[in-house]
């Protein structure tokens, strides 16, 4: 059953709000999304709501153009885009996601609803579980 989530950048300029379920969340291995530590929760746009920090939002495109990398330009945190993967929607990081949500997030990666389930994607589940823990 879907839930709504608040999240944001760091400096908290950036503000937005996210109705999805957690099963969804998939990990990429993309040079920028591996750089990035993004794990992605692809939402249809009437599922996503800028709550504000429009005027705070930075663009990167590189390669096709197509994805619109977003990002705080005061902290740097980039706490969504739209996706070239599908350029009608918008993926959120779920690693912006409040500390509220934490024990959502947490129980959707220990359930290993990230990506398929196979023993690599499970290793990766576990890693992310271990460096969330020592965060607090």
């Amino acid at each position: 059953m879907p839930k709504t989530y608040e999240g944001g950048c760091h400096c908290g300029r950036v503000r937005f709000r996210v109705t999805a379920e957690l099963a969804g969340v998939t990990e990429c291995n993309c040079s920028i999304c591996t750089k990035k530590g993004f794990l992605h929760l692809i939402v249809p746009p009437e599922q996503f709501e800028l709550v504000s920090g429009a005027d705070a939002l930075a663009e990167y495109r590189f390669n096709t153009g197509t994805a619109r990398h977003m990002f705080c330009r005061f902290c740097g945190i980039h706490p969504f885009y739209v996706p070239r993967s599908d350029p009608d929607k918008i993926d959120v990081n779920l690693r912006c996601l409040e500390h509220r949500s934490r024990r959502d997030r947490d129980r959707a990666l220990r359930r290993q609803e990230l990506g398929a389930g196979d023993r690599a994607t499970r290793a990766v589940a576990l890693r992310i579980l271990a460096f969330l823990a020592g965060r607090g």
